[in-house]
């Protein structure tokens, strides 16, 4: 171990110390053996360990501040009391001079700052952690805002993660109760959120996507981009000057239409969520200004949330199904998109369900945010680790809701969002979207269906030699039996939803169809062909 890891693990431990959480790490083997574990597990208990964490993350600096915003995301992982206290997590930073700024531009964009840019601000307009901004104008006029990562910030942001890994591990193996919390699978989530954070360009990649999503939208606006002028910490984008939501809560009179606003928030999200796969991972007022003819403009695109077609269009189905207070159909589709084991319990599910379903259903509802958050809590009580998009949207889906609420308290998402859901889960029944399939899927399945002939061939002649051998609980010797056998794996094939999935078909299917075709074969050979 160098010395500066060993300087900043000390730092790191003695802060630690100061807040008391030594005692679920380096002091847990120990205490173990004089038999205190029951002040470790108190520790986790104590009414004031949510304060206590966070003093001692904003204490320790960019990295673990990092980490507590992302926490703050994951009730699920850390519980409500914890999650809540992190929000108040503050990133904020002394400023570095012009003098730094002018280095970092000038190495990052490989040119002269006076000759790059036609004025340069020397006073910068925010500043947190990780970088700051200032205002400029470019040489063809265009008035920017320009996002300079702060120098050795990567650097120290690695020392950190490799120290915080280690701790992880460590916690993992000797406390019985951070365990349930998997720290090390949330420090490999750590780890490549935060370094996506610190890459500007992949903030300028996000940026071009979205605005790609909504070119076509005249209500929603994302702030263009300069390519010339970007890199992994240097982004250069359009100077937006707008309102901001809480201006806009408090404006009396037709400023702003407030109606139409919340009908924007709310039709872009579900857009993002639904329709595009791709979504602003943290859509908190802060994040979003209002520009000149009630257009909304999101800012800070560098954490985006994706989801993939299917499920975009699973996702879709689900809610759906829980509009229509289908108890059964939500737990089917639960097990398909693997957030629900098939072995689970479904009966104290079902009960817990209903009592779910009853609470909002039996009023006039028109939040959905909470709802889908009391359905993930349940999940939890059951043992889920849920996908961490999946937590994302849900709390995306909470802002934006919220927003919307303090906009215009009278709308409906439900109106917005079924006939959105409606639209997807209708798409699954297109033929037409297999032409969209990708290549590599397309030559996979015809070199698929191109050896299904020979496989059953050489299937069927091993059987016949005796090479390969079935063993059934039947007697498969006789024609009655093997009919049966057939027709039964033909019938349960057609019934079975769930499983990975080939031409929308579950695959299970799909070889129940296949055995089915080489008993088939069997049959004919040794009862007709004989």
């Amino acid at each position: 171990m160098d010395k500066e890891t060993k300087e900043r693990l000390g730092e790191i431990r003695a802060a630690m110390k100061k807040y008391g959480f030594d005692k679920i790490l380096g002091e847990s083997a120990k205490n173990r053996i004089r038999g205190k574990d029951e002040e470790e597990e108190s520790l986790l208990l104590d009414s004031e360990v949510p304060v206590k964490f966070r003093l001692m993350l904003q204490e320790l600096g960019t990295t673990f501040i990092k980490l507590g915003q992302l926490l703050s995301t994951r009730p699920d992982m850390v519980g409500e009391d914890i999650a809540n206290e992190l929000a108040n997590l503050q990133d904020d930073n002394p400023a570095i001079s012009y003098e730094q700024v002018k280095a970092i531009v000038e190495r990052e964009l490989e040119g002269d700052i006076d000759e790059l840019f036609a004025e340069f601000s020397h006073e910068h307009l925010a500043t947190a952690s990780i970088g700051q901004v200032h205002e400029a104008t470019l040489n063809t006029g265009e008035h920017v805002a320009v996002k300079i990562q702060k120098e050795g910030i990567t650097d120290k942001i690695d020392l950190d993660i490799r120290i915080m890994k280690y701790i992880a591990n460590r916690a993992d193996r000797l406390s019985g109760e951070l365990k349930k919390v998997n720290l090390p699978g949330v420090m490999e989530e750590f780890d490549r959120s935060i370094h996506k954070e610190i890459d500007y360009y992949n903030e300028f990649m996000n940026m071009q996507r979205i605005e790609m999503n909504f070119v076509d939208n005249p209500n929603v606006h994302i702030p263009a981009t300069y390519p010339k002028y970007c890199t992994t910490k240097v982004l250069t984008m359009e100077f937006i000057a707008g309102a901001k939501l809480n201006d806009v809560y408090a404006s009396e009179g037709d400023e702003f239409d407030k109606k139409l606003l919340a009908k924007t928030v709310i039709d872009s999200y579900l857009q993002q969520l639904l329709i595009d796969g791709f979504f602003h991972g943290d859509p908190h007022p802060g994040n979003i200004m209002i520009l000149e003819d009630n257009v909304l403009c999101y800012l800070d695109l560098g954490m985006m949330g994706t989801f993939d077609e299917d499920f975009k269009r699973n996702l879709a189905e689900a809610i759906l199904l829980i509009m229509d207070q289908d108890i059964d159909g939500v737990i089917n589709q639960l097990m398909y998109m693997d957030i629900l084991d098939y072995d689970i319990d479904t009966k104290p599910l079902k009960r817990d369900l209903n009592d779910l379903f009853g609470r909002y259903f039996g009023v006039d509802l028109n939040r959905f945010d909470g709802i889908l958050g009391d359905l993930l809590k349940l999940m939890q009580e059951y043992g889920v680790v849920l996908p961490n998009e999946l937590v994302t949207m849900a709390r995306g889906v909470s802002m934006v809701e919220a927003i919307a609420h303090n906009l215009d308290p009278e709308i409906d998402i439900f109106e917005s969002l079924k006939p959105i859901a409606k639209r997807i889960a209708r798409e699954r029944l297109d033929p037409k979207r297999y032409l969209k399939s990708k290549k590599s899927n397309i030559i996979l399945y015809e070199h698929m269906f191109r050896a299904l002939p020979q496989l059953l061939t050489r299937t069927v002649h091993k059987i016949e030699n005796e090479e390969l051998q079935f063993r059934f609980e039947v007697d498969i010797t006789d024609k009655v039996s093997i009919v049966a056998l057939v027709s039964a794996l033909i019938v349960g094939s057609s019934v079975v939803s769930f499983g990975p999935r080939a031409f929308d078909m579950p695959v299970i299917s799909i070889i129940g169809y296949i055995i089915a075709i080489i008993l088939s074969i069997v049959g004919i050979r040794k009862f007709v062909l004989k």
